[in-house]
């Protein structure tokens, strides 16, 4: 297809992805936090806005700029902007709007253990209302097609009637959201949802224009198979180092400072089977370091990985120069989800391997131990309601999550949320909490409370952020929690004390 004209397709994301939080992905959390403190507040200190001018953001999502690199290959021009201002670039040539979201009802795990617990919305489904209700979609007749990570959450017709929207893409978008949005320009009738198609690696394109962070996705998929999960469920794919290194480049040359390397587990980039191939993380981080001059950031690892190849979380520590002003420390998101072999078995054994389910507790507690060792902080999930929990099964847990104490962490326990293989199974909610549940809620908030302040101050260098976040919401949730953790501790619900 031709070029079109410059406003026929606009693109956006909701308000809580169109932020760098401060340059910490782990503040990101807060997106899924509820609303306790005003909108004005909450973005002045936690969520500010990304550049823009005169609507068009400097920095987007990196699964929006993919969106954006496949409509340009396909000849369609493209603007990205930010969803305060759709109305500087919004006009009656414009006739598709694309929106990425990550939680668009505040349903995913985080965000329903989160608001759950407190009785309230969150952020992200706040913003994502308001997006989506703008009244210049409406007036302008424009065709509104939502993807990223949270459209399952929109599966439902009823909701996707309520809120008017014309399309989810569900999965991945650079084949399927690029035949849909061609559709919507030649006015035909959408699908009101879609899965989208695996994109083989080599389809996959290179961003045109800059990320949220600097984030650049080497990886996709995972393939260890855990049924809760999506992304583990998609084969695992490694995009090649000098198209990563494009993309390293294109984020630089837009004036970013740092670089964050994208996989569901970083530590497994190039290898063939479940163990890491040392080899190529290494010559992947060596060339990525010539570029930016340090090295970069990650997202997500694997405690198994960690414990398969011990000897390149130090390799890593080394060629990246950790600890430093630049990177006091590896971090990275990472799963424990549960402490209870019997649950591994049944429910991830894959989570595990090369490793026995029986031998997972002892596989986390060395990893720490490892990572402690070496200036890794990893930022870890439990699960709390997986299909077939027992109380023993999670008292297990929570003497996992008391031998972590020593080692430098954050620990974010998440309700269960019926996805992947268990997508039929029953949403966990606070009414199915059991006393053990309180305590290992409790066990995970004391935990957390230890280590927040000296995560906080490595991680936020200015001492104006730094205070703002310390005396705003850390002090906030302190002295929020204070009263609640010891009836927690006695396995009791707060919420109705």
């Amino acid at each position: 297809m031709g070029v079109v004209a410059l406003s026929e397709i606009v693109l956006t994301a909701e308000y809580s992805l169109m932020s760098d939080y401060r340059g910490s992905e782990f503040l990101g959390f807060a997106a899924c936090a509820p609303k306790i403190v005003p909108d004005w507040l909450y973005r002045l200190v936690v969520c500010p806005p990304v550049p823009r001018h005169n609507g068009v953001v400097k920095y987007a999502p990196g699964g929006t700029r993919k969106i954006e690199a496949a409509l340009l290959e396909k000849g369609f021009d493209v603007v990205v902007a930010h969803p305060d201002q759709l109305n500087k670039v919004i006009d009656n040539e414009t006739k598709v709007l694309g929106i990425t979201s990550n939680d668009p009802l505040g349903i995913g795990p985080a965000s329903s253990t989160f608001s759950s617990l407190m009785g309230k919305e969150t952020y992200s489904a706040i913003f994502f209302r308001k997006l989506i209700t703008n009244p210049i979609i409406k007036d302008n007749g424009l065709k509104t097609i939502v993807g990223g990570p949270g459209a399952w959450q929109l599966a439902d017709d009823s909701v996707r009637k309520q809120l008017e929207i014309d399309c989810v893409v569900v999965g991945e978008g650079e084949r399927t959201a690029v035949k849909v949005f061609e559709k919507a320009l030649k006015g035909e009738t959408l699908p009101g949802i879609v899965e989208g198609e695996v994109v083989p690696v080599e389809e996959i394109p290179s961003i045109k224009h800059a990320t949220i962070n600097g984030i650049v996705e080497i990886a996709r998929g995972c393939g260890r198979g855990c049924e809760f999960c999506v992304p583990t469920l998609r084969y695992f794919r490694c995009r090649p180092i000098d198209k990563i290194l494009e993309e390293v480049k294109v984020n630089l040359d837009a004036g970013l400072d740092r670089i964050l390397l994208h996989a569901e587990d970083v530590l497994r980039y190039g290898a063939k089977s479940i163990i890491p191939d040392e080899a190529k993380v290494l010559k992947l981080f060596e060339e990525v370091k010539k570029v930016t001059g340090w090295g970069a950031y990650i997202s997500h690892f694997a405690f198994a990985s960690a414990m398969a190849k011990p000897e390149l979380i130090k390799q890593l520590k080394e060629l990246m120069e950790v600890p430093s002003r630049k990177i006091p420390w590896i971090a990275g998101q990472v799963g424990i989800e549960t402490g209870s072999p019997r649950l591994i078995e049944k429910n991830m054994r894959g989570k595990v391997a090369p490793f026995k389910p029986e031998q997972w507790p002892e596989v986390v507690i060395e990893a720490h131990k490892l990572l402690h060792d070496n200036c890794w902080v990893p930022c870890s999930t439990l699960i709390m309601g997986l299909p077939g929990e027992k109380p023993e099964d999670v008292v297990k847990t929570i003497e996992l999550v008391e031998e972590l104490k020593e080692y430098k962490s954050l620990i974010v326990p998440l309700f269960f949320v019926p996805l992947g293989v268990l997508s039929e199974a029953r949403r966990f909610t606070v009414n199915d909490m059991m006393p053990e549940h309180w305590k290992l809620l409790a066990a995970c908030v004391k935990h957390d409370l230890k280590w927040i302040d000296e995560l906080a101050k490595d991680e936020f260098r200015s001492f104006v952020h730094r205070i703002m976040l310390e005396k705003v919401f850390i002090g906030f949730i302190k002295r929020g929690l204070k009263p609640y953790l010891r009836a927690m501790e006695q396995g009791l619900n707060p919420l109705q004390m």
